[in-house]
This record gives structure tokens, sequence and C-alpha cells, in this order.
């Protein structure tokens, strides 16, 4: 009869201990998804942040949508691109559809 009595004891104190594993494997997946997901955003935008500061005119830069063009007048939050050979397509844009820049001074 006491050996009856001593199991549900033994089970219990195992309990407390899974709880604890559980409670560090759930750390560890957080903590490898941040290093593997949220790291590596945050540095892609400070890299983006960067590059848009160096923003000049007369600069040749890629549109998120493929376009090249030529930086006629910027602004806080918008700039206005030349593109092509016809001097009268400026379109207004917002900084952040420009995916690449080249420098003018480069060639």
């Amino acid at each position: 009869m006491g050996i009856l009595l001593a199991a549900p004891e033994a089970g219990a104190g195992s309990m407390a201990g899974g709880g604890f594993v559980i409670v560090l494997y759930l750390v560890l997946i957080f903590g490898v998804s941040y290093f593997i997901m949220i790291r590596p955003q945050k540095k892609e935008q400070k890299k983006m942040a960067a590059m848009l500061s160096t923003l000049e005119v007369g600069d040749c830069v890629l549109t998120s949508s493929g376009f090249y063009g030529i930086v006629i007048d910027i602004t806080d939050d918008t700039v206005i691109v030349e593109f092509g050979n016809n001097k009268n397509c400026r379109i207004p844009m917002q900084k952040s559809a420009i995916a690449q820049i080249e420098k003018a001074d480069a060639e």
C-alpha cells in the first residue's frame, strides 16, 4: 500500500522539471527566431536608410519597379526622377521606392 502512495509524489516532482524544460525550449525558439528573422531585417532597414541619406541631385537611381532615372529634385520624403531621353518625363515618387543608387561621380 505504501508503494501506491509514493508513486504520485515522484510523478509530481518530474512535472515541475518538465515545465522548466518547456519554458527553456520556448525561450530557445524565440531566441533563434530573433537572430534568423528580426535582426537581419533591422540591419537591412538601417542599410537602406543610410543609402537614402546619401541621395543627391544628379544621382542615377533604380526604382523598385525596375526603371532607371536621374534625380532632379529632393524633398523630405519624395524625389522627382527624370526617366529616359525625353526631358518631359519627370515623375515624383517616394524615397522608399528607390532600390539602388549609382553616384554621378562614379563615372
